[in-house]
């Protein structure tokens, strides 16, 4: 919650701070002083500088809740107690009472520091030492070398000389102490806001991990292998998906009888998740390849269906009424018109379709995959390797983008007139 509430403020305070500077520095020439027109797709461009603000902001709140050695120290939210600590506790029995400390040592999940050496201190209460592990808790059997224990009728009733009972809890130097309902002892160290790294690893963990499983691999194959396959998935699910898709739409759009015929399986299917469909496929094609690519060609297939028919149905009538009025055919109403007049929607369609597929890959190589960024993913998960799974999503990531922006590139070059009328 409280890294959303500051990427909030960080957000509010970019947005002010950008639009004061451009307002500033802004030209005051006629074409300054057009407003943007709502609904025209080209007036409306992305802010370079909140691109850039909002990937350091991503970067500097991951890096400021994970103890970033990347960040300078002022920059990190309140970390967890590391170090050395004690507490006291009056134990009762038989109508007396005595005090003991108990030293603790907390440490990181990854060292294995040395025992702190204690003296036992007199009476039947004797001190205690242990180790603790940041981000964890220790139940404390302090009665175990004591000369009365808990089954003689011990009980502790103090910590550093605050009254407890058993469910009560006590705030001391690093933690807090809680009684069991039994009456034992449990310390829990401080937390602070810092994500422990078997959840949330820091920035420069999962770069050296990607650069780790890029020299030596990941379970038998490199990363450039993992991530191939999963490339050369999702390409052919998602051009078989297309190249029915497209037509489908196509016909649709344009045919009454195609439309009513296939209208009610599209819009059943649309809305059915491609994960519903594994157990399905299985039974149908088996475990191999053959069932991977067919499960992303259907989680391609409707959505460029729809959006091939929205492109027709979307042509301005005004467009085919002129071309007819100047003695074009059907063909060339087709190849001149209906064609390039619905690409904006079908490349629309294809970005979508390629991210749908992208998110399909992972569970598509959950099914006896041998290779891939999603069986990557899938395998590091079982041993809590969260670095690898990290690495993993954002490297996917990286090459959706990737794939999103030449899309839009070639959207660019062969459709110069979207968003122009």
């Amino acid at each position: 919650m409280i890294p959303f509430l500051v990427y909030i403020a960080i957000f509010v305070a970019a947005f002010y701070v950008v639009s004061y500077i451009a307002q500033k520095t802004a030209k005051r020439d006629y074409t300054s002083l057009k407003t943007v027109t709502f609904g025209d797709e080209s007036a409306v461009r992305s802010n370079r500088a909140a691109s850039f603000i909002s990937i350091v902001t991503l970067f500097v709140i991951w890096g400021a809740f994970t103890g970033s050695k990347m960040l300078p120290g002022f920059m990190h939210a309140p970390g967890p107690f590391f170090g050395d600590t004690s507490f006291t506790y009056t134990a009762e029995a038989n109508g007396q009472r005595d005090d003991a400390e108990v030293h603790f040592r907390v440490h990181r999940p990854d060292e294995t520091p040395e025992p702190i050496e204690i003296d036992p201190g007199e009476g039947f209460a004797k001190n205690d030492s242990e180790l603790v592990v940041a981000w964890r808790s220790k139940l404390l059997r302090v009665d175990r070398n004591d000369e009365i224990s808990k089954s003689d009728g011990a009980t502790v009733v103090a910590i550093n000389g605050e009254p407890i009972a058993p469910g009560g809890s006590v705030a001391v130097n690093g933690g807090i102490v809680t009684l069991s309902d039994k009456g034992t002892p449990s310390f829990e160290p401080d937390s602070g806001l810092q994500m422990e790294p078997i959840w949330l690893p820091s920035p420069e963990g999962v770069v050296l991990r990607t650069v780790e499983i890029a020299s030596t691999g990941f379970q038998g194959s490199t990363l450039w292998e993992h991530l191939g396959f999963s490339l050369y998935r999702v390409l052919l699910g998602f051009l078989c998906g297309a190249l029915v898709g497209i037509p489908l739409g196509y016909a649709m759009g344009l045919s009454d009888w195609f439309r009513g015929w296939f209208d009610p399986i599209v819009e059943f299917m649309r809305p059915v998740p491609p994960l519903a469909l594994i157990p399905l496929v299985i039974i149908w094609a088996g475990i191999g390849e053959t069932g991977k690519i067919i499960l992303l060609f259907l989680a391609a297939l409707w959505i460029m269906a729809i959006s091939a028919r929205s492109g027709v149905s979307g042509v301005k009538i005004s467009k085919v009424h002129a071309a007819y009025s100047l003695g074009a055919s059907k063909w060339q109403i087709m190849r001149h018109v209906i064609i390039p007049n619905s690409l904006p929607e079908i490349f629309t369609g294809a970005r979508v379709a390629m991210g749908v597929c992208w998110g399909t890959v992972v569970a598509a190589e959950l099914v006896a995959a041998e290779k891939g960024a999603g069986k990557m993913i899938v395998a590091a998960s079982k041993f809590q390797n969260t670095d690898i799974v990290i690495m993993g999503i954002i490297l996917i990531g990286i090459i959706g983008f990737g794939i999103d922006v030449l899309m839009r590139y070639a959207e660019k070059i062969l459709v110069p007139w979207k968003g122009k009328g």
